[in-house]
């Protein structure tokens, strides 16, 4: 508890040191902070005046950290966690909200991810982040703009748009686990109309974990390609087009759990977490109207997934008497293996009008926007399972189709008011061997009412009440009663006050939220017992709508160009999380208990030295407190704090730079269960952990032409 506190203390006051010491601060500052804009709204906004709590992570961020990946990121974004389970992240979770895992049931996310256009959502492990411009998370449901995805926030991933002179760049990456990674990227005109850029990169690592029984230290390796191009066309004054296309070949390893919970496994068939992906998008834009401009933004994804692990985790032998010390546990072992196989495709449409100026409505003092929007999603999955007599297979099919409206209204000189509002018709089929069936349509509701005020021209206030939601769907057990075989649309409401202050001549900034998060019918898994006509009872786990609970909490982020050498910033997520009326799967009530994976803090604090303009130095310490791995028992992760740093030399053309994550080789997990897989001990039940990244270190050049 004493080092629980004293973490929290550390992080607040270089939070409080880092914000507000730039009042005593000469303003004579020669450097300002540069003006980020958000992309992913309606309209394009500065983000000083975006009245929402997100964070936009841009390339200085990423180079920083050298992140190659999304997972490696987030860190610095308050209130933003994500769950492994495997090779890469895939699921995230904002302010403790959201998916954690998927097996055989179909899924609605909470927290969606968009790249280019194209949705990802459920599926971003192949969230790369070479030549990437900026990354978006938006936190709080967002209900208007993305729907039903968009229950706890959404990311948005923009990568670099082609440019005008042509211009190239080149990334090498070596670092520890016998790392190597190239990117190329080439950007120009391809005529007086036509600009393009295409950017490539491979990336490949044996990854942390030793199996000490097949003597490979590759078992958990990564081998992941990523291919983009980008047109913008300008058709004539009036049209423009903007095309981009994507490939994606992630061949990953999947070997991370341990029965000592260390880095050495003992599988004797390590998994493999693997993902290729191919996706279109367009986005079509027409000013040629007087009143409005036309968007027409269209996108197609397929995806083939495929995930599998060793489901003993062990060798077959591992509880031979010749090598288990306790005979009584002699012979106990199992061995078998469980591999699920997606074919996932996507395809959407959204058209939209935006007033031009000029057609405001209410005496010129309101810009409108009105849509609609359709979304086709089909997954089909097959299990191949050791303890399984035949392949168990299902198909998942949806269709969504949406309409939504916006008005942002000039109220004076100083308030504005945005009220939007999107009703959202959702219909699934799922059909799987065991001769389930489930049809449902779902007709959702959210929207948002935010009111604004703009102090002076570098205070900015809001309040905001957005409503966001996700659909219902069905329990793939066919053995449920009719009653619980379907589960309803999940509704959360969010109250949010925020403030944004820009100080010293744009020098420093601190951007704040409050909020209060209101969950209604929240899709959990729940239980129930069954009494059968010879008045014998069934206990009965299952998906429902068995809980409410709340969210609250503060962000804070916050930066500070102290002088021409030195630059601080910082970021703080505080979180208080708890379920009511919640009985979960095993039969306990879990009312007042906090949700899964909503750590009570989270914290990144950092500093930029640059001594001349050759040399630049930075250190950052993320920090997180405990939290529970699951609502299905009681087991935690241990509260971390870790050291980043990198030492970059920049000369005109090139940067050369030595860097490191989790300087001091911290142990901490990224997933854990609780459950006995281990002979060697008559599977006494324990916790097992994936253990997250250990010390990665490397060197890394960038070279632009």
């Amino acid at each position: 508890m004493n080092q629980t506190k004293s973490t929290l203390s550390f992080a607040i006051s270089s939070l409080l040191i880092s914000s507000f010491a730039s009042y005593a601060a000469d303003t004579n500052a020669t450097e300002n902070i540069e003006v980020i804009t958000v992309n992913s709204d309606f309209r394009q906004q500065n983000l000083l005046t975006t009245p929402a709590s997100l964070s936009v992570l841009t390339e200085v961020e990423i180079q920083q950290r050298n992140a190659q990946h999304l997972e490696e990121l987030v860190a610095i974004s308050p209130n933003v966690n994500f769950a492994s389970g495997s090779q890469r992240a895939r699921y995230y979770q904002i302010r403790g909200i959201g998916e954690r895992s998927q097996f055989n049931e179909p899924i609605n996310p909470s927290v969606g991810m968009i790249i280019d256009g194209v949705d990802f959502t459920g599926i971003g492990s192949i969230a790369n982040l070479f030549d990437v411009q900026q990354t978006e998370i938006f936190r709080g449901p967002q209900g208007t703009r993305f729907g039903a995805n968009a229950l706890a926030g959404m990311i948005n991933i923009t990568t670099k748009a082609p440019t005008d002179e042509f211009e190239g760049a080149i990334k090498l990456d070596a670092g520890n686990y016998d790392s190597l990674g190239l990117g190329l990227a080439l950007s120009g005109p391809a005529s007086d109309s036509v600009n393009y850029r295409i950017a490539a990169n491979q990336y490949q690592s044996d990854g942390f974990i030793e199996n000490t029984y097949l003597n490979k230290s590759d078992t958990n390796n990564r081998d992941e390609t990523s291919l983009r191009g980008k047109l913008s066309i300008e058709v004539s004054n009036d049209l423009t087009v903007d095309l981009a296309a994507f490939y994606f070949d992630f061949n990953n390893g999947y070997d991370a759990f341990s029965l000592d919970n260390t880095r050495e496994t003992l599988s004797d068939e390590p998994g493999f977490d693997q993902q290729e992906t191919s996706a279109i998008s367009a986005n079509i834009t027409y000013h040629g109207f007087e009143k409005f401009t036309l968007q027409t933004l269209i996108s197609t994804s397929n995806s083939d997934l495929a995930y599998g692990y060793d489901e003993d985790w062990a060798f077959v032998g591992i509880s031979d008497p010749s090598i288990i010390e306790n005979q009584d546990f002699a012979y106990w072992e199992y061995s078998s293996t469980d591999h699920y196989f997606r074919d996932k495709s996507t395809q959407t449409v959204e058209v939209r009008a935006l007033s031009n100026n000029g057609s405001e409505l209410f005496d010129g003092s309101t810009d409108w926007v009105a849509g609609i929007y359709f979304k086709q999603d089909d997954e089909d999955l097959t299990r191949q399972y050791t303890y399984l007599d035949n392949d168990f297979s299902s198909s998942f099919d949806t269709q969504s189709m949406a309409i939504y409206g916006q008005l942002d209204s000039q109220l004076n000189q100083h308030w504005s008011l945005t009220t939007g509002l999107r009703l959202e018709q959702r219909s699934a089929d799922y059909i799987n061997s065991g001769a389930f069936v489930d049809s449902s349509k779902d007709t959702m509701v959210g929207g948002k009412l935010v009111l604004s005020y703009q102090q002076d021209e570098d205070s900015f206030w809001y309040g905001s009440i957005n409503r966001g939601f996700k659909a219902g769907g069905a329990n793939t057990d066919g053995t449920l009663p009719n009653e619980l075989r379907t589960f309803e649309p999940e509704y959360l409401v969010n109250y949010e006050l925020g403030y944004k202050v820009s100080l010293l001549d744009n020098a420093a900034f601190i951007r704040t939220a409050v909020f209060y998060m209101d969950r209604d019918d929240v899709q959990v898994k729940s239980s129930q017992t069954i009494v059968r006509d010879d008045g014998s009872s069934e206990f009965i786990a299952y998906l429902g709508n068995a809980a409410s609970g709340s969210n609250k909490g503060i962000e804070i982020e916050s930066s500070w160009q102290a002088n021409d050498m030195v630059e601080l910033y910082a970021s703080l997520g505080l979180l208080d999380t708890k379920f009511n009326d919640f009985i979960n799967a095993d039969g306990v009530s879990l009312s007042g208990r906090e949700q899964a994976h909503a750590p009570s803090y989270q914290f990144n604090v950092g500093v930029n030295y640059q001594p001349n303009e050759y040399w630049l130095v930075n250190l950052s310490v993320d920090g997180k407190d405990e939290y529970y791995f699951s609502d299905s028992h009681d087991e935690k992760s241990k509260s971390m704090a870790l050291v980043n740093a990198s030492v970059s030399y920049l000369a005109d053309s090139y940067q050369v730079k030595v860097w490191a994550r989790n300087l001091t080789d911290k142990d901490y997990a990224s997933r854990g269960f609780y459950f006995g897989n281990d002979p060697r001990d008559g599977y006494t039940a324990k916790q097992y952990t994936q253990l997250a990244e250990p010390l990665v270190f490397g060197l890394s050049l960038d070279y632009q032409f």
